[in-house]
């Protein structure tokens, strides 16, 4: 299945300078869907995991019903003020600012093996941040899995520890 044609570029976004890869297109259709969610299900099956960890809020989109399929916990790292229970922070850099993920204390067994996800890689740094606070609980990054990789970034440089899938790549 050709996923490109079902992302659209919108220039400028969220600020000048940057070309936005929006996935709601793909989102829009059901069978596209089912297709990605598909094949990081077929990837994933049978590799040993303990928990599917998303990054707020694109990765809960593919995270949730990943967890689902492969019968594993769900687990979100969320921005920041939004967890209520006790939870680890991290502050890192994307391509255009700071930022900082929380991911609550008690969601990961220690020596976890956990699959991280997210829509898109870029630079990186939320990923990273994300890897950090997985370990921080003294689980395991398994591997970080993305819909969508922007090539000219670099972020598998960042991620060079780590086993890394991208469904779609920009150059």
């Amino acid at each position: 299945m050709d996923l490109k044609r079902l992302i659209r570029d919108i220039p400028d976004f969220p600020q000048p300078g940057i070309l936005f890869r929006d996935i709601t297109p793909l989102l829009h259709e059901p069978e596209a869907f089912r297709y990605v969610i598909g094949r990081f299900s077929d990837h994933y099956r049978g590799a040993g995991l303990d928990a599917i960890v998303a990054i707020e809020s694109r990765g809960f989109i593919f995270g949730a019903p990943l967890a689902t399929e492969l019968g594993l916990p769900f687990v979100p790292v969320r921005k920041p003020g939004k967890l209520p229970a006790a939870h680890m922070s991290v502050e890192y850099s994307l391509e255009y600012g700071t930022s900082q993920l929380d991911i609550h204390e008690d969601a990961l067994q220690r020596d976890a093996r956990v699959l991280i996800i997210d829509d898109l890689l870029a630079t990186g740094g939320t990923a990273m941040a994300t890897a950090k606070l997985v370990e921080l609980l003294g689980a395991r990054v398994h591997s970080i899995a993305f819909l969508v990789e922007l090539l000219f970034l670099n972020g598998r440089d960042a991620l060079r520890d780590y086993e890394v899938l991208s469904l779609v790549t920009y150059q």
